[in-house]
């Protein structure tokens, strides 16, 4: 059988102010239908814009060498009409970010109906009908009414979920899938990579699976192409990469997982945040007079606590209240119920002490670059909350910034730099940065290694490690990784829909699981039961 898509001595390089870099150097491989070839490497080894120059989807600069063939009909070269009529329709893509690529002024309904009419021609309640079929099948509850709601009203798994229901609405017979899976929670990544599965065996869809999850690859793929410096270094049969691999980058790729355990909590480490019966309703409203007429339930009454040194990890599937909680904490959104930081009850500080007690509560974004300010030096970054709490200090802020970054592995000599001249462990450690120059006493982290490279992925924990042993930091963090939660967390909390549904240390959760739910979470994670210990 011939495949469906052929790579052949595939050159890519940008032209930009004088400058050229060369991103893809000789790359060849084929995609055959019904099967899935992953592409895997870190951060700037040349995947995504391998991906994109399929159906040239690459800007004006980038000048593409080389041979790609679908269906035995060249793609380099060919034209516009031509290319329109593959994009989409014969070859879809799904896209790490759904937040960039979803429209934010208009609803999921006429963003999905958009590309069905167009590729499909159906109307009305057909449409509608598709629409609720590829939602159900993606794992959106209730689809019905999400019909109606903006990208923005959607947490991140919720997106991504929409972004993969769009590329498989027109039944491509290739799917280019970049880094999919990233931002959802183990068991909707677990359905994820099965409807992906099952959809290549039925349709004799041929896919191409690019990321840095060895153990998604290990899951899905049957060939793997390892990409490094834009070269494919080392490519074969699965399990001859994963049991035998020849290059010395793959043997590091596949050795690259957070493991260890957190340091201990001494006896007498002082509560450092609680609550009591927090809960976080969000009002439903309907009616030109916005009667309240039901309540999302974000968070319902829980009642937690961290103390000095210690991590608390946070689980749970996409919209189980985990963000709303560690939100409510620090006060960022309104809740109920009591708030007690560092002994002094929350909800009873005015607006002056609750800024003034902000220093000492940080956060850390999941996505780094969309928390970085685009317009500012990584020095203006990081420095920025000095200014905003009036630290004074006798020494300059400039030798703040420098002792901070080296604190964290940056080269203070890059502080002039801005956020896209650093790569995105390099900007998770600028957010790091930028909290930790305040000396907080807590510290919450919502998906601060979702993102990244496994080999990143592991520095970023020994670095959490290291400030938190040094600092004393209490650490909320939020993840739906199980792995870097069991690496880092001294204990963990489980959420399901707004609940609570078990706590307890991280090794009791982990070897012993109580409840259905938690269980679940571990085989999706770790395969079975036995390989969780």
């Amino acid at each position: 059988m011939s495949p469906i898509l052929t790579v052949r001595d595939l050159r890519v390089r940008f032209e930009q102010d004088g400058a050229t870099t060369e991103a893809v150097k000789g790359v060849s491989f084929d995609v055959g239908r019904g099967e899935t070839v992953a592409l895997v490497g870190e951060s700037g080894s040349g995947k995504s814009v391998t991906a994109l120059s399929t159906v040239q989807l690459l800007g004006d600069s980038a000048k593409v060498s080389g041979s790609i063939t679908y269906e035995g009909q060249e793609m380099v070269g060919a034209s516009e009409a031509r290319l329109r009529k593959v994009r989409g329709n014969d070859i879809s893509f799904i896209f790490q970010e759904p937040m960039t690529s979803l429209n934010p002024l208009h609803t999921l309904e006429k963003q999905l109906a958009e590309s069905i009419e167009l590729h499909q021609g159906l109307k009305g309640s057909a449409i509608r009908a598709k629409i609720l079929d590829l939602l159900h099948k993606v794992g959106i509850r209730d689809p019905e009414s999400r019909l109606d709601a903006y990208p923005h009203q959607l947490s991140g798994g919720q997106r991504q979920r929409v972004m993969i229901a769009m590329a498989l609405a027109n039944g491509p017979d290739l799917l280019i899938a970049d880094e999919p899976t990233t931002a959802l929670d183990v068991t909707i990544q677990a359905q994820i990579l099965d409807l992906l599965a099952e959809l290549k065996d039925a349709e004799g869809m041929g896919l191409l699976f690019i990321t840095h999850d060895l153990g998604i690859v290990r899951r899905i793929a049957d060939r793997v192409c390892v990409m490094k410096d834009g070269e494919i270094v080392e490519s074969g049969p699965t399990e001859d990469i994963f049991a035998k691999p020849q290059h010395p980058y793959t043997q590091m790729l596949l050795s690259a997982e957070a493991t260890g355990t957190p340091g201990p909590v001494p006896e007498n480490a002082p509560v450092i945040a609680e609550t009591k019966d927090l809960k976080v309703w969000f009002p439903i409203q309907r009616g030109f007079l916005k009667r309240t007429v039901g309540h999302v339930k974000a968070v319902n009454p829980s009642s937690i606590s961290v103390r000095a040194g210690e991590t608390l990890g946070i689980v749970g599937e996409s919209g189980s209240g985990k963000t709303t909680m560690a939100l409510a904490m620090m006060r960022l959104i309104a809740s109920e119920g009591q708030i007690t930081f560092m002994g002094e009850d929350v909800n009873r500080w005015s607006t002056r002490e609750l800024r003034r007690n902000r220093r000492a509560m940080q956060i850390v974004f999941q996505d780094p670059f969309g928390s970085l300010s685009p317009r500012m030096t990584c020095e203006q970054i990081i420095a920025e909350g000095l200014g905003v709490h009036a630290v004074a200090s006798d020494r300059s802020r400039h030798d703040l910034v420098a002792e901070v970054m080296t604190e964290v592995g940056l080269n203070p000599a890059t502080m002039h730099r801005y956020p896209h001249e650093f790569s995105g462990g390099q900007r998770q450690r600028i957010a790091i940065a930028r909290a930790m120059i305040l000396r907080p006493k807590l510290l919450v982290l919502d998906e601060p290694t979702s993102a990244l490279d496994m080999t990143v992925q592991v520095q970023i924990v020994d670095l959490l490690r290291d400030l938190q042993a040094k600092y004393d930091l209490a650490y909320l963090f939020i993840s739906h990784d199980l792995k870097v939660v069991r690496a880092l967390a001294h204990k963990v909390l489980v959420m399901k829909q707004g609940d609570v549904v078990e706590t307890g240390s991280t090794e009791d959760i982990f070897a012993r699981p109580q409840t259905e739910y938690t269980r679940t979470l571990m085989a999706a994670a770790f395969g079975s039961p036995s390989a969780v210990l």
